[in-house]
């Protein structure tokens, strides 16, 4: 029984460790992301509702939609393929 305490406690615990990193890394990718669009001279757009943080930034060859809610970030990148 005590193995089986420990095994789960330590699944736990790297579970936990796991996606707290992901988090922070995703807020990091934005954050940067952030400042290269504004390097870049983008349009930049935020809208904030509540708890909910939008911002939409472009450039003439780069779109970037970043979401910010309940504590997650997501990013969605779209460049223009002139080939």
């Amino acid at each position: 029984m005590k193995k089986q305490f420990l095994a789960f406690a330590m699944i736990a615990f790297i579970g936990f460790g796991v996606t707290s990193c992901r988090e922070t890394t995703e807020e990091e990718k934005a954050e940067e992301m952030i400042e290269e669009m504004e390097e870049e001279g983008a349009d930049i757009k935020k809208k904030v509702d509540g708890d909910e943080t939008k911002i939409k930034m472009e450039t003439e060859d780069k779109e970037v939609k970043i979401k910010k809610e309940d504590g997650e970030t997501k990013m969605k990148v779209e460049t223009e393929n002139n080939g």
